[in-house]
C-alpha cells in the first residue's frame, strides 16, 4: 500500500503557509517545505520562510537546509524530501509538502528521475560568458532549437533557468522536458492534492503588498548582510526573486525604486507561470480563497476532505 502524502500548493503571496499550518495543526503531521528558496540559511526575509512561531507550532522540514553559496539542485531536494517522508510514514505522520516550487513537487510526487552528472559549474560560467557577450535572447534561440517546449515557458531573461536547462542539455543528451515527458504517471504516494488559488488581480494585490512588507521588515539589509558574510552574488540563492534585484541596486547598478518595481513585476510573472504549471496537474483540488469569508472556513473544508482521505486508508 502506498504511504499517505498531502500536497498544499498554489502561487506566491496566495498564503499557503499560513493555512498549510492551520491545516496541520487541526489534522496532525509535520511540514515538508517545497520551496527552493527556503532551503538556503540566512534567505528569510526574501523567502518568505514560515515565521517562527508558526515553525514552532507545527515541525517544519527542509527550510534552513543548506549554505546559501552552494548550488542545490532538484534531484537533491528529491532526495532530502523523499527521506523525511519514510521517516515520519516510519513514524505513523501524515507529511504534508507545502510550497510552490512546481519542480520539487513533481519531483517528490512523481519520482521524476534527474541526473546528478548534469551538474556541471564550468559549463554553467562558460553560458554565463556568453550571455555576457552575445545576450540573453541568443541563449534563449539555442534552447528554442533543442528544447523548444522548455523554451516555450521560460522568458528569455529567465537566465538562471534557460542555462540550467541548457547545461541538463549539453550533460546529457537529452532534454529537460523530453525527461518531464517520460516521468511516471502513476504517484509514488497516495496523494491528495490542494492547489490554493484566488482572482488575478488580487493576488497581484497581494504581491504588491508582500514586496512592500519585505522592504519594510529588512529585505535590504538581509541582501547586504549575505554578501558581507561572502555569499557571492553569483550565486544561485542570489538569483532568485528580490535577492537578485536588491545586489543590482546596491552594487550601484540600478535605484531602490527600479529594483522593486522590477521584483513585484517579475514576481507577477512568476506567479502566473505557477499556476500556468499547476493547470497541467490533473489532479488538483482547486480552492479559491475569495469564496470563503476567512481562513477558518477554508480550514475546515481541507480538514474534512483530509480526514475522509484518511479513513480510506483504514478501509483499505
Amino acid at each position: 500500500m502506498k504511504g499517505k502524502l498531502l500536497v498544499i500548493t498554489g502561487p506566491t503571496s496566495v498564503g499557503k503557509s499560513a493555512v498549510a499550518v492551520a491545516v496541520t495543526k487541526d489534522i496532525g503531521g509535520e511540514i515538508i517545505s517545497a520551496d527552493s528558496v527556503q532551503v538556503y540559511r540566512g534567505l528569510d526575509i526574501g523567502a518568505a520562510k514560515p515565521s517562527m512561531s508558526e515553525r514552532e507550532t507545527v515541525p517544519h522540514h527542509l527550510i534552513d537546509l543548506v549554505d546559501p553559496n552552494w548550488n542545490y539542485s532538484v534531484a537533491q531536494y528529491q532526495r532530502h524530501a523523499t527521506e523525511v517522508i519514510t521517516t515520519l510514514h516510519q513514524e505513523g505522520k501524515l507529511p504534508i509538502l507545502v510550497g510552490g516550487t512546481g519542480l520539487y513537487l513533481r519531483a517528490v510526487v512523481k519520482g521524476y528521475a534527474f541526473g546528478e552528472d548534469a551538474e556541471d559549474e564550468l559549463l554553467r560560467r562558460r553560458l554565463r560568458q556568453e550571455v555576457k557577450e552575445f545576450g540573453a535572447e541568443a541563449l534563449h534561440s539555442r534552447l528554442s532549437v533543442l528544447d523548444p517546449q522548455t523554451a516555450a515557458r521560460l522568458h528569455p531573461n529567465d537566465l538562471r533557468r534557460v542555462i540550467r536547462a541548457l547545461e541538463f542539455y549539453e550533460k546529457s543528451k537529452q532534454s529537460i522536458s523530453e525527461q518531464m515527458n517520460a516521468t511516471p504517471q502513476e504517484n509514488v504516494y497516495d496523494t491528495l492534492f490542494f492547489c490554493l488559488t484566488m482572482p488575478r488581480e488580487l493576488l497581484y494585490q497581494r504581491i504588491d503588498l508582500r514586496v512592500e512588507e519585505m522592504l519594510a521588515a529588512g529585505l535590504v539589509n538581509e541582501v547586504r548582510g549575505l554578501l558581507a558574510d561572502g555569499v557571492s552574488p553569483e550565486a544561485k540563492s542570489m538569483q532568485s526573486l528580490g535577492y537578485k534585484q536588491i545586489v543590482a541596486y546596491l552594487s550601484g547598478e540600478r535605484s531602490l525604486l527600479s529594483a522593486v518595481t522590477e521584483i513585484k513585476r517579475d514576481t507577477r510573472r512568476f506567479a502566473k507561470r505557477q499556476l500556468t504549471w499547476f493547470r497541467r496537474e490533473k489532479e488538483l483540488i482547486w480552492l479559491d480563497l475569495s469564496k470563503y469569508s476567512g481562513n477558518a472556513d477554508l480550514v475546515g473544508d481541507i480538514s474534512k476532505s483530509v480526514a475522509g482521505y484518511l479513513r480510506q486508508e483504514s478501509n483499505n
